[in-house]
């Protein structure tokens, strides 16, 4: 399988640089997994589109401002920093954009000092803090809202609210679930006036998400690792569902290999917090969702892989070029699709 096969050509003005203005106003296109039938709605027809008794699985993860620049004391040269995870107390991992040397102090924007305690290596560096030092809080301070890669505009206020999903609670993702991004408390109601239930998992988004697939062989990539809990709540809601025949919609790629992480046989999922590294593409058999919601992910990507293993590999190429003729909007800040 090459990663060549999972290409499409996409105008530049079909990525989407900001979001709509109001949330469920995204446009959403629902795939039908069987026969590929493809309908165009809007996000707050949602809950028309399910049936009563489905249960839609969200990740409540919340993204943090973890975007920050430090400087160098000893030669005042600056570096900008990605704070991705405390591996230890007072160790973080982070990217590094720019050049660092092992034992180097830094001092981060808004004073808190650090120690590059391992070398980069690809881009990655650990860094020493003061163990006592609340870093989340420093980062929401004085952090940065980590926009993809592709958005090459420095973030501003509006990103503060724009890129984070209206149920996000956990802190630790350094990009958002965007599938997650359209809904709204409208939607929600509309969900429970028609009999649709919600639950939640967590699933900290790490660099994997934006991370490019770089081997010719798509078998050959690794998907970094990334921490998920499944709440009791949440495995039971999908055992009530199974039992009384509705359908598990997983919104997004992160609550897919989170439920599909933590599968169990007949469609249930083992509730606990672990670590996966699972890499989904076509050949997988999946054991939890029934259907899938999503945005639309850049070529050649791990989440397109995913999508595809889903729903099928010319199937979803189809409805994305079907997507690029009628101007959807492509990546984070972009339109959705259902696929059921």
């Amino acid at each position: 399988m090459k990663t060549a096969d999972f290409d499409f050509d996409l105008p530049p003005d079909r990525i989407a640089y900001r979001p709509v203005s109001d949330r469920d106003k995204s446009r959403l296109m629902v795939v039908g997994r069987d026969k590929g039938s493809v309908s165009h709605h809007t996000f707050s027809d949602l809950p028309g589109l399910l049936a009563p008794g489905d249960l839609v699985v969200l990740n409540d993860t919340r993204v943090v401002p973890a975007r920050i620049g430090a400087t160098k004391p000893r030669t005042g040269g600056r570096v900008e920093l990605l704070l991705l995870e405390a591996v230890a107390p007072g160790r973080w991992r982070a990217m590094v954009r720019g050049k660092l040397r092992h034992g180097e102090p830094v001092v981060l924007e808004g004073g808190l000092k650090a120690r590059v305690a391992e070398a980069p290596e690809d881009g990655f560096a650990t860094l020493e803090l003061d163990p006592a030092a609340d870093v989340t809080a420093h980062l929401e301070r004085h952090g940065r809202v980590p926009l993809p890669p592709y958005i090459k505009r420095p973030d501003d206020a509006r990103d503060r609210e724009d890129y984070q999903t209206v149920f996000a609670r956990v802190p630790g993702s350094v990009a958002a679930p965007t599938s997650g991004l359209h809904f709204t408390e409208g939607v929600f109601a509309g969900l429970k006036a028609r009999g649709v239930a919600w639950t939640h998992v967590t699933l900290h988004v790490g660099p994997g998400t934006f991370l490019p697939v770089r081997t010719e062989e798509a078998e050959a990539h690794t998907v970094p690792p990334e921490r998920y809990e499944i709440p009791e709540a949440a495995a039971k809601a999908i055992r009530e569902a199974r039992t009384q025949g509705g359908r598990v919609i997983a919104c997004g790629t992160t609550v897919t290999r989170a439920l599909e992480s933590a599968a169990r046989d007949g469609g249930t999922v083992a509730p606990g917090a672990g670590i996966t590294d699972l890499f989904i593409r076509p050949g997988h058999a999946f054991r939890v969702p029934d259907g899938l919601l999503t945005n639309f992910h850049l070529p050649r990507s791990s989440l397109l892989m995913l999508v595809c293993a889903f729903a099928g590999r010319e199937r979803v190429l189809a409805a994305y070029a079907e997507a690029v003729r009628d101007g959807y909007r492509f990546y984070s800040y972009g339109d959705a699709m259902l696929v059921v």
